[in-house]
């Protein structure tokens, strides 16, 4: 079934601001609060949402199989479940429904008044009800700049590193939407030189700049994916800013891994854009050298030209901008991560989120994390008012963003913005 969607011809009789995330070529999957305070499943063309429930109650949806109730829930959890053809079919009928010279809802005024929403009248919510989370590991560059710093600089990767897409189970329950303030966590410390460890608020919070893919119903237990059929089960991507407490991390990560160092928090930016919007933008992902084992092996483009960007913003509104960098440098890919977390049998759901782990370019200012770019706290950022971080101060805000850009269409995930708020005075409690 051709993605009629990805038209780069086509264009709304919605208005569409220049250079906006979001034309009419992307048509992502989100949820929000309307301002009749219902949550509804939509769509956003320009600076309006769309009310999807509203749109298949009225009739726009009937030559599509869908359930009455399916755009009426407050996660994309069933409709995820759909699979890919539901998905498909749907995005074709929205572009078909807004482009300029159909007069399907564009001659309905009432209905318009009904489906259509501006963006200051909704408010975002978490889009998907997230049974389990998994948290890869990447980046060359980033698990490079890691080792080198915490082990030989010489043999910075681990054996496995080159041989599998390397991972961890994390917390769903904390995962958020962008806008949702996040505290500075307590934990135990071992302070340099300190024998014993001490109990207080984290003083190394850092962000960690990821994407995340959301999957489908992929799979009975016991049964793995293949790497060439792995992307029909990935419904689409977020950006994914994966806090980080680091001197918690570090006294606690020995033998069993991150723990509270990592599960306090992770933010996600609210629209879940399709894999189907990114077709027009795929690339080569680096050469695997060594050859991966049989099973990792795949066939085509499975990366992304995905221009990403890191900014933090002051209380009193100063943003910085202190990354730039790109999803295409990920070694492993999403195909091959999804392969893999599947090949011994491990059953993946509708709404299971998968993050890519922390995205780092080449050069200095292509790094993923605040431990990168000050180099494990020895050199300082400065920021546009002339103050100076190593890793996030309390009331900053950390805002990601991320877009394509290929033959004048930009398809783009607006932003995850986040504010670190001081940590809980337990002495209160």
């Amino acid at each position: 079934m051709p993605i009629k969607a990805n038209d780069p011809s086509k264009s709304s009789w919605l208005p569409v601001p220049e250079n906006s995330d979001f034309p009419i070529q992307n048509i992502p999957f989100g949820v929000f609060l309307t301002r009749d305070d219902v949550i509804t499943i939509g769509t956003r063309i320009g600076d309006h949402a769309i009310d999807l429930g509203a749109l298949h109650q009225l009739g726009y949806f009937k030559d599509i199989p869908l359930t009455d109730d399916i755009f009426l829930q407050d996660t994309l959890n069933d409709f995820i479940s759909d699979g890919k053809k539901t998905w498909r079919l749907v995005r074709n009928r929205i572009s078909q429904l807004f482009e300029k010279d159909n007069q399907e809802l564009q001659k309905h005024k009432d209905h318009q008044k009904i489906v259509l929403f501006t963006m200051d009248e909704i408010e975002m919510q978490l889009p998907v009800q997230i049974g389990d989370y998994t948290d890869f590991y990447s980046s060359k560059e980033h698990a490079t700049n890691v080792g080198k710093m915490f082990r030989d600089p010489e043999n910075a990767l681990l054996p496995n590193w080159l041989h599998l897409p390397v991972g961890y189970h994390g917390r769903s329950s904390t995962i958020i939407p962008s806008g949702t303030p996040i505290r500075r966590p307590h934990g135990q410390t071992l302070p340099k030189g300190a024998e014993n460890p001490v109990f207080g608020p984290s003083r190394l919070v850092d962000f960690e700049l990821e994407m995340a893919f959301i999957t489908t119903d992929a799979n009975a237990l016991g049964e793995p994916i293949s790497v060439n059929e792995a992307e029909d089960y990935i419904f689409g991507l977020v950006l994914f800013n994966d806090w980080s407490a680091r001197d918690l991390q570090k006294w606690e990560y020995v033998p069993l891994g991150p723990f509270l160092g990592k599960n306090f928090a992770s933010s996600i930016s609210p629209w879940i854009v399709t894999l189907d919007a990114l077709e027009p933008f795929r690339v080569a992902s680096p050469k695997q050298d060594p050859e991966p084992l049989p099973y990792l092996q795949q066939k085509g483009s499975k990366s992304f030209d995905i221009h990403l960007e890191v900014a933090i913003a002051t209380e009193e509104g100063s943003e910085t901008k202190v990354s730039t960098t790109n999803f295409k440098y990920m070694y492993w890919t999403m195909a091959q991560q999804l392969a893999h977390h599947t090949i011994n049998g491990c059953k993946v759901n509708s709404g299971d989120m998968m993050g890519s782990g922390t995205i780092s370019g080449p050069t200095p200012d292509s790094y993923g994390s605040m431990l990168e770019l000050s180099w494990q706290g020895t050199k300082e950022i400065v920021l546009n008012n002339g103050n100076t971080r190593k890793f996030i101060n309390d009331n900053d805000t950390v805002i990601m963003r991320g877009h394509c850009s290929r033959n004048g269409i930009r398809i783009g995930f607006g932003e995850v913005s986040t504010k670190l708020l001081p940590a809980i005075d337990l002495s209160k409690k």
